[in-house]
Order: C-alpha cells, then structure tokens, then sequence
C-alpha cells in the first residue's frame, strides 16, 4: 500500500486543495460539484491513461518528464480552461479576455456558446480518437489478440493500404446523414480535420526518424513528436468532458478544479502503469483501453445528434478496461 500510495501523493493535495477552493467558491454545493466532476473525469480518462502508458514507455526521461510537468500544465489549464474560452471567443467574436470574463460575470451565455460548439468538438475530437483505435486494431503485424473472432480479421484487413482513412471517412459521412443540414458541413470539416491532425501528429515521428537516421538527436524529436501526439490525444478526450461539465455546473473555475483533480489522477495512474510495467504484466489490459477508445469516439459521433450520458460513457469505459484486467489475470494464471 505504501508504495502505491507515493504516485497518489500529489493528487491527493491537489485534491485536497481543490475541494477547499471550491468551498471557499460556492459553499458546500460547489466542493461536491467538483468532486462529482473530478470522479467522472478519471472515469472517462482511465484509458487514456492507459494509452498514455503504452507511449510513454518507449519514451526517454527527459521528454516523459516533460510530458508529466509541462503536460499537466497544458493539459489541466491549456486544454481545459485556455481552449474552450478561445473557442467562446472565436465563436462570440471577442476577445479572450472578454470571453473569460463573460464566463465570470455571464456564466449562462458563456456555457450556452460553448454548448453552441459541441458538433465540431466532437466531429474533431471523434475522429482523431477513431483514428487511434482503428490504427491499433488494423495493424498487420498485431499477434496477440484478446477478442481473437473480431481482431484477427481486422488485423487482416490491415495488410490494405490505409484502410483505417477509409473506414473512418466512411463512418464521418455515415454520421453526417444523420445530421440538420445547417451542422453537418461543419461536422465533416471538424472530422477531417480531426483525422488530418491524427495522420500529422502520427507520421511526425516516422518523417523525423529518416531524416538523420542513426543520430541522437532523434530520439529527442521523436519525444518531441510522441509529446505531441499525446496533448492532442488528451485534447480528443477532454473536450467532450468539458462541455459536459456544464451539464452540472456553469461555472468555469468549479469545473477547471474539478476536472483538473482529476485530470492529476490521470497523471499518477500513468506514471504508476509505466514504472511498475502495468501493460507488460496484464497481457489485454492495452487492448481495453483501446476498445474504450472506439467507444467514446463512437459515443461523441452518436452525441451529435442524440443526447448519451456522461454517466453511461464512463461506465463503458470502465466496462472494457475491468473486463480486459479480469481477462489478463485469467490469462496469467493458466500460463
């Protein structure tokens, strides 16, 4: 117990601090307000710390250090307060200043503009994270395989030459049928987007490593390029979380505490996967999170044009992630 408790030490204060802040904000209410928000925001977000794990193990400590402080920082201020006020601003054609303080002193007008935002948000963040899963899935050269009936011919179908385009392309237009005329072109163009910024952030590596190959400073690139590759990831997953957070509260500061609460939880669960080798010890545990992955981004694709609740996406997610542990414990005991 101990020794676990060490990576949670930091949360802990976070959340401590937090939860007071939130007091001093709006009494009792907002401090609950903000715990409900920060419990939900690590169930959304187990995966992702998971996928989290799986790159940051291949990472060199100077840039998974850096991925740990000035990721967190980006993570629980840039992509959870910074963004969506920007996105006010683009949106209300203000300023930044002007949009946070029409967060403060307008809070209802501030939540119902963000709100306004949520087809693009998820057409974007959607893509990007079904571009991740079927990347994992469609792999040619993946051998071990937890769902063996609907992996092996997905990682068939992998030999086909940017096939994981194709089928996330045709899963955006299928979407897009679904939709009022007015939203859907914006739909389409968040999506590609979305998809354009995955094939980017994720050939950046690649583009950099047949540069010089054989020089050091590659591998610092390459972090550069996993460092990236991961702030967009947690951007795909925050987004969808953030304006749901309006749902509870309009408030930005309870929510910055609340999903920023969990957002260190997040981070200690990821460095406890990668120091301990979580994923080497729990043979399918990758594979839960990944399919958790598909979900969520087949929950905010749904979520564009029928309301899911914030409630049943963490629970599927939860559901993968507990049904691969349960599956890799199985595994290890027969072996």
């Amino acid at each position: 117990m101990p020794t676990l408790l060490k990576y949670f030490k930091g949360s802990v204060f976070v959340t401590v601090a937090g939860l007071v802040a939130a007091y001093l904000i709006g009494g009792t209410k907002a401090a609950f307000i903000a715990a409900i928000l920060s419990v939900l925001e690590v169930s959304l977000s187990f995966d992702n710390a998971v996928v989290n794990a799986t790159v940051l193990k291949d990472m060199d400590d100077k840039w998974r250090h850096r991925f740990m402080t000035w990721g967190m920082l980006i993570a629980v201020f840039g992509m959870r307060v910074v963004f969506p006020v920007l996105i006010v601003a683009v949106l209300a054609q203000l300023n930044p200043w002007a949009a946070f303080m029409l967060a403060v002193s307008e809070p209802v007008k501030y939540a119902e503009t963000l709100t306004s935002a949520h087809v693009v948000v998820a057409g974007f963040g959607g893509a990007f994270l079904m571009m991740v899963f079927l990347k994992f899935f469609l792999d040619k050269e993946k051998d071990v395989h937890w769902v063996r009936l609907i992996e092996a011919p997905l990682s068939k179908l992998g030999k086909m030459e940017a096939v994981e385009i194709a089928v996330c392309l045709a899963v955006v237009y299928g979407i897009s049928t679904m939709l009022h005329e007015e939203e859907r072109f914006s739909f389409v163009i968040a999506a590609v987007a979305g998809l354009v910024t995955y094939i980017v952030v994720d050939g950046f590596a690649s583009l950099l490593e047949t540069e010089q190959p054989g020089d050091a400073g590659v591998v610092a690139r390459t972090g550069l390029s996993a460092f990236l590759y991961l702030e967009v990831l947690d951007a795909s997953f925050s987004f969808d979380g953030v304006i749901g957070a309006f749902a509870l509260s309009n408030n930005i500061f309870i929510i910055a505490i609340g999903l920023g609460i969990g957002a260190m939880f997040v981070r200690s669960l990821t460095i406890m996967f990668v120091e301990k080798q979580t994923l080497d010890q729990f043979r399918y545990l990758e594979h839960g999170a990944f399919y958790a992955i598909g979900a969520l981004a087949t929950i905010m694709f749904v979520g564009t044009f029928h309301e899911v609740s914030e409630v049943a996406t963490g629970l599927i997610g939860a559901g993968f992630i507990g049904l691969a542990l349960w599956s890799s414990v199985r595994h290890n005991k027969s072996t």
